[in-house]
């Protein structure tokens, strides 16, 4: 019971990190592109933010799924309740 507890725990910590970590990833390359094209073209410099906010939240749309899941794991485990059945106590 405890190895599966601490292998969700793992995986709850491996699913936040690598889920902030690609979100912080996209953010950064998504305003490094947004800064360039205000560089190049700063008529556009509107239109060009309203996609940037757009896909802002669609990125931390991501992220919030996956701390949803990760808790998901941590506090209502289905894990243990399979392993319960299936051991018989």
């Amino acid at each position: 019971m405890e190895t599966v507890i601490g292998f969700t725990a793992i995986a709850v910590a491996i699913l936040i990190g690598l889920g902030a970590l690609g979100v912080g990833i996209g953010m950064g390359l998504l305003g490094g592109r947004f800064l360039e094209g205000c560089a190049r073209q700063p008529e556009l410099a509107p239109l060009l933010q309203g996609k940037l906010f757009l896909v802002v939240a669609l990125l931390d749309a991501v992220a919030m799924i996956g701390v949803g899941i990760a808790l998901y794991f941590a506090f209502a485990n289905p894990f243990i309740g399979q392993l319960q059945l299936a051991t018989g106590g």
